[in-house]
């Protein structure tokens, strides 16, 4: 007989902890003074929907503050961290770079694509269908890969579109003289 898991709560908070937390109402930070209202309100018994109804965040926000607070203390808890991906640039290696930049070179029709314009999701696409790199990616995860190599992708956009007919500049030079 299945059942629903009992509702997620943070364990008793010690005084001293509920002192630091008190303080943190105060603070100036939202972040802060959220994640204080979080841990205080599951010690009452709040269940993590209501809890993220009267913040105005997500449940599963809920969820992951407690769990945060449990797993790694709360001076942890109460630190912002950076919510974006920090492995994004190993999933396209220098090698994967480098022959990303290969792959730009000519047009997509080349490769049996209905357009003369590369977009990041179609470098993307084609990237991971030609085994240029060994998973799917984001868009944003290829524009950081051509960072790497010194591309901004208006430059090579730009590049591209303005060069219809199939002759396309070399990037390396490109970059190299600054334009």
């Amino acid at each position: 007989m299945g059942g629903m898991s009992p509702p997620i709560r943070v364990r008793g908070l010690t005084e001293v902890e509920r002192g630091r937390i008190e303080v943190g109402l105060r603070s100036l930070d939202t972040f802060v003074v959220r994640r204080c209202r979080n841990l205080l309100a599951s010690e009452r018994g709040g269940w993590a929907p209501r809890i993220a109804e009267m913040l105005g965040c997500n449940d599963q926000t809920v969820r992951n503050v407690v769990n945060r607070f449990g797993w790694e203390g709360l001076d942890e808890c109460l630190t912002r961290r950076s919510s974006r991906a920090h492995t994004a640039h190993a999933k396209v290696d220098e090698v994967g770079r480098e022959r990303l930049r290969v792959l730009l070179h000519p047009s997509p029709r080349t490769l049996g694509k209905p357009t003369d314009v590369w977009t990041l999701g179609l470098v993307a696409e084609v990237s991971f269908a030609e085994g240029l790199i060994a998973e799917r990616v984001s868009d944003d995860t290829i524009r950081q890969a051509m960072g790497r190599l010194g591309l901004r992708w208006k430059w090579v956009k730009r590049w591209i579109s303005s060069h219809p007919s199939g002759q396309h500049l070399d990037v390396s030079a490109r970059t190299a003289s600054g334009v």
